[in-house]
């Protein structure tokens, strides 16, 4: 990488995390359009996306990295100049000459010798050993409540293995049919267990990734969404995977389909997203404490409202793409104290006994966290 190139890479990173931290910007939506702007390399926008998702992601920790050697306030880029510059010293351990100078070179001119002089302090700072970390929530570079949440309904042990693997980078799986989608994902499409012939209903369809992998199976699979936009995502991928998946505009909430025509009914609800952390860099910066009880209410809704549509004997299966137990075993428990027919039915391995459903936990398999229940409706 040359110099020039090397500081055009970092002046992209900055403008982005500026953006995604000081203005909201979100980083799967901000990125990808300013790299396509640029003229990097694919070598540099490689380095790009893994500064700005890192940043991010990292952002606690590298915050109390820099302020350390700030006497007064900075203004926001200047900030997200040095956040930058601290990830590449303590979390990608470039060298110093190499990942100070060309942040360095990445500000304006005024700013330069207050970025230089506080990130040769870090990078004298970490030369040392081991960064002396103030408390675990810094460490790990998450809010307190978050990390207090994790350790209450996990354990210190799964609730620290959990938030470390978050701030890795995410694997990428491809299906044998070409669609990227986590592993966890595929495996709540396995516990939905449908057969050829099957007539099932994926309520909250999009992007289409649960729908489509059904289909494939030889089911008859109807994907729906309450967004137009994103009933439209699920046709397009369904197209592109040559998948026959009929797609519904519905409010899940008021499903519009004749009661008992489906044999499962799959209810992949909207959630705190808290086990995708890896993915959504910016997202434990934006989730809120009450989020999850405030979801846990519309996901009870959209399975309750789903029931009436399984045929007796047929299945409901409800999946969420988070750990919390309010949205988790909280609505599973609420479920059946209204509908106490229902038959629970098991989760086998790879999934955690989770109540009366499963749940895998990021560090288990490498995967997002997510939790399913399955239940038997008997009319």
């Amino acid at each position: 990488m040359s110099g020039v190139a090397g500081v055009a890479a970092r002046q992209l990173a900055i403008e982005a995390v500026d953006r995604i931290m000081s203005k909201g910007a979100y980083a799967n939506i901000v990125l990808a359009p300013m790299l396509d702007r640029s003229d990097l390399d694919e070598r540099d926008r490689g380095l790009v996306t893994e500064l700005v998702y890192g940043t991010v992601r990292n952002r606690r920790a590298c915050d109390w990295l820099v302020d350390r050697f700030l006497y007064d306030q900075v203004e926001l880029p200047v900030r997200a100049a040095l956040e930058v510059g601290a990830y590449q010293l303590v979390f990608l351990r470039q060298p110093p000459h190499a990942a100070v100078s060309s942040t360095v070179g990445a500000v304006p001119k005024k700013v330069r010798g207050l970025v230089n002089a506080v990130l040769r302090r870090v990078a004298d700072d970490v030369a040392d050993g081991p960064v002396d970390w103030p408390d675990l929530g810094t460490e790990l570079s998450y809010p307190d409540w978050l990390l207090q949440l994790f350790i209450d309904e996990h354990g210190t042990d799964d609730a620290v293995a959990s938030l470390r693997k978050m701030n890795e980078p995410p694997t990428v799986t491809v299906r044998a049919d070409g669609y990227v989608q986590n592993e966890g994902s595929q495996l709540v499409t396995t516990a939905v267990g449908v057969s050829p012939g099957d007539r099932v209903l994926d309520v909250c369809a999009a992007p289409g990734g649960k729908a489509t992998a059904m289909a494939a199976t030889g089911a008859w699979v109807v994907g729906a969404d309450r967004r137009r936009s994103r009933c439209r995502l699920v046709a397009a991928n369904a197209a592109d995977l040559g998948s026959d998946v009929a797609v519904v505009v519905a409010d899940g909430t008021a499903p519009p389909f004749r009661p008992g025509g489906f044999d499962k009914v799959l209810v992949d609800a909207p959630c705190s997203g808290l086990g995708t952390l890896r993915r959504r860099a910016d997202a434990r910066w934006r989730v809120e404490p009450e989020t999850a009880d405030r979801l846990a209410r519309l996901q009870l809704d959209l399975v309750v409202a789903s029931l009436p549509m399984v045929r007796d004997a047929g299945e409901i299966v409800y999946s969420v793409c988070t750990v919390t137990r309010a949205e988790t075993i909280g609505v599973a428990d609420a479920l059946t104290a209204l509908e106490p027919s229902l038959e629970p039915l098991p989760v086998s391995l790879p999934w955690r006994p989770w109540g009366t459903g499963g749940l895998v936990l990021p560090h288990d398999h490498d995967t997002d966290g997510m939790a399913v229940f399955r239940w038997r409706v008997h009319r």
